[in-house]
């Protein structure tokens, strides 16, 4: 509307003006080289701005004609940069679509079109990675390396050529001068802080870490800090306790939930007589995650206590969280020596149905110290080998007997405190095959991976009635594997029956007297 209105407006002034000259005629006089030209003024004026005008569109011409050349030279170039710029789109989609033919052929089309393009050197090491030329790929990773827009994807390049050809040095030199020219770049980060964490060069690794906090979760941040200053505490405990201490004590400060940390914490307060100090970061810890490192270092907080001493601290310890197996260890291996079996007996009572290998070893134990009966002892040790496993320190797939900041595969904080067979599902013994007779045996996979008595695996509900056992092998509810078999898409599987031989079918149906069907069983 505001435009309308200002077109009118102008259309009306510029009417106004020729109506204003219309109405105040004049004459103009030109002589020159013996001519005279008279005409009026509004035809001088239509002739002024008509050669204004034929000046103007003249100049365009001239114009037009010398820029020409390179007017010529753009479009030459720019139907070459669609060109490089098509080849592109072609050759990255091949790579995507696994295409080495249509890659390569691009990459090569690309690379005469548009050489100096980021994305042709991309596309050239993606066909070089493709077609396994390793060497192709690491020169343009490195070209890209020495410009300044694609410095960081040539270091990226370069570190993932390094780790396939398993160089760890220039992995590693290229993942310091990726970290130092981004700091905020979390591979290049963290690739840093591993191999740091792997030379078990804490400082250092304490020093890569602040570079990542801004790519860094705060817990994360939190976390990894927490574990990399336990890990120089316990570096330092042989040689400064003073520092072991103040790195520990603001280790539990970030992460109190770190087992590692608070124990050693509560250990190195206990022998400075900080006692209560270290009694409440340990109580803290036990509430949060019960574990045995806790309780050994609440145990010994004071030293020169009474065991029967000691034994009151650990019930008062485990009624903070009660009904955790951990606390009921604790208070029993306590009770036992302070010699209080009937306590240690009671503590364990609730986990006697079903016991762990720890609770069957306590037991034996207690066996032994109380009345001295080998006979239960070794009952006891026999329920050990067969229990259920207790929580470990595991990491990928390693058990260790104390915890470690890094992993076997260098992950930091990897070791987790639980049972080694959680991540594939196993809680307790599963069987293989059907049970045969008692006086034969078969394999089981458990924790203990041994070979047991079938009589001492038989459950309740197998026992209940001979009618019951009897019933055929083929109506027994199938037992899953321990691990799943993984096959090919185009392999049948070992389960698809191609491979096996032939069965004939039966020329008389299956007897169906109930002693014959009892005998087929131990065929």
């Amino acid at each position: 509307m505001i435009r309308v209105i200002l077109f009118l407006v102008s259309v009306a002034i510029i009417a106004a003006g020729f109506v204003w000259v219309a109405d105040r005629p004049g004459d103009v006089a030109i002589t020159w080289m013996g001519y005279r030209i008279e005409t009026s003024l509004m035809v001088a004026a239509l002739a002024v701005a008509a050669l204004i005008l034929f000046a103007i569109l003249l100049w365009s011409v001239l114009r037009g004609i010398l820029r020409s050349p390179e007017q010529v030279s753009l479009f030459f170039r720019h139907r070459r940069a669609m060109k490089g710029y098509l080849a592109i789109s072609r050759g990255l989609i091949a790579v995507g679509a696994g295409d080495l033919r249509i890659a390569h052929k691009a990459a090569n089309e690309a690379a005469r079109l548009s050489a100096g393009d980021p994305l042709t050197l991309l596309l050239s090491a993606q066909s070089a990675q493709m077609a396994g030329d390793r060497a192709a790929a690491e020169r343009a990773f490195r070209a890209m390396a020495e410009r300044d827009d694609t410095k960081l994807l040539g270091l990226r390049g370069l570190y993932i050529e390094a780790q396939r050809r398993d160089d760890a040095q220039a992995a590693r030199l290229v993942a310091e001068q990726a970290a130092k020219a981004a700091p905020a770049l979390a591979w290049a980060g963290q690739a840093v802080l591993d191999y740091r964490c792997a030379a078990a060069d804490w400082a250092d690794a304490l020093s890569a870490l602040e570079h990542m906090k801004g790519a860094l979760e705060k817990a994360d941040y939190r976390r990894k800090r927490a574990v990399l200053l336990t890990a120089r505490a316990l570096a330092l405990e042989d040689i400064d306790r003073d520092a072991a201490r103040a790195l520990v004590l603001e280790a539990v400060k970030l992460a109190p939930d770190l087992v590692p940390a608070a124990a050693l914490a509560g250990r190195r307060l206990a022998e400075s007589g900080e006692h209560r100090k270290a009694r409440k970061i340990l109580e803290a810890a036990w509430t949060i995650n019960p574990h045995p490192d806790i309780a050994e270092a609440y145990a010994n907080l004071r030293f020169g206590d009474s065991a029967r001493e000691r034994l009151a601290r650990m019930q008062k310890l485990a009624d903070k969280v009660p009904g955790q197996l951990e606390g009921a260890l604790a208070v029993a291996r306590a009770a036992l020596d302070a010699r209080e079996f009937r306590i240690a007996r009671t503590a364990l009572a609730p986990y006697l149905s079903a016991p762990t290998r720890r609770v069957a070893t306590v037991m034996a134990e207690i066996e032994e110290s109380e009345h001295g009966d080998e006979g239960r002892v070794r009952e006891w040790m026999g329920r050990a080998m067969r229990s259920a496993g207790d929580p470990v320190w595991t990491a990928d797939g390693v058990v260790s007997d104390r915890w470690m900041p890094v992993s076997p595969n260098g992950r930091l904080d990897g070791f987790e405190w639980k049972l080694p067979l959680a991540e594939i599902g196993v809680s307790r013994p599963v069987i293989e095959v059907v049970p045969p007779p008692a006086a034969e045996s078969v394999k089981v996979s458990g924790p203990d991976l041994k070979t047991q008595p079938a009589a001492e695996l038989q459950t309740k509900p197998a026992r209940k009635s001979a009618k019951s056992a009897a019933k055929p092998a083929a109506k027994a509810k199938p037992v899953e594997p321990v691990i799943p078999l993984v096959h090919a898409p185009d392999d049948p599987g070992p389960d698809s029956g191609l491979d096996a031989d032939p069965v004939p079918e039966p020329s008389s149906p299956p007897a169906r007297d109930t002693w014959q069907r009892i005998m087929q069983l131990f065929r």
